[in-house]
């Protein structure tokens, strides 16, 4: 656990579908100036959260992969907070984030930070850290036969922890589905 974690939770969510209502249920905890640091391996349903997000704040534009434009900006639709999406994978430095310039957005938006594990933190000394992972066996073989995984296929298993002052309330079952 990360030094100053006030809150945790652990959840599993078996299918895309939940994955992306973690996400609005989520949404509905976060305000401007928060930032959410998303750490798993590739098709861990990194992006499929961020799009339950995106929904859950009722923002512009199809929530997809940052990948290649590294930070996309959402704009709220109806007077809430943007969403600015990034994509740290590619990153290799603490430099490289910082020439994003989020911090001259962070207080009036909602920062989610996919890879961000290890870069991110310096942000804000608030935030929600989630880990999802897919357990080996948990989703099914690509037809094809590739290494690919299906995004949209499988059970995650999810580990929040709020650490600083702002998720020390946070009630991990305000998380929990159904």
């Amino acid at each position: 656990m990360t030094p100053g974690t006030t809150s945790s939770a652990e959840l599993v969510l078996a299918t895309s579908q939940e994955a992306r209502a973690f996400g609005r249920a989520l949404a509905a905890l976060l305000r401007p100036g928060d930032l959410v640091v998303l750490t798993g391996p590739l098709g861990a349903g990194k992006t499929t959260v961020t799009q339950g997000i995106g929904a859950g704040l009722d923002v512009r534009g199809q929530v997809a992969s940052p990948t290649f434009t590294i930070a996309r900006v959402h704009p709220a639709l109806h007077g809430g907070p943007d969403l600015v999406h990034v994509d740290a994978y590619r990153l290799g430095s603490l430099d490289e984030l910082e020439a994003l310039d989020l911090d001259t957005s962070l207080e009036d938006s909602v920062t989610v930070v996919e890879w961000g594990e290890g870069l991110a933190e310096v942000l804000s000394e608030d935030r929600l850290e989630i880990t999802l992972e897919r357990p080996r066996g948990a989703q099914e073989e690509p037809a094809d036969g590739s290494d690919a995984l299906d995004a949209e296929v499988g059970e995650r298993r999810v580990t929040v922890h709020g650490v600083g002052a702002r998720w020390a309330g946070l009630d991990p079952r305000a998380l929990r589905l159904g």
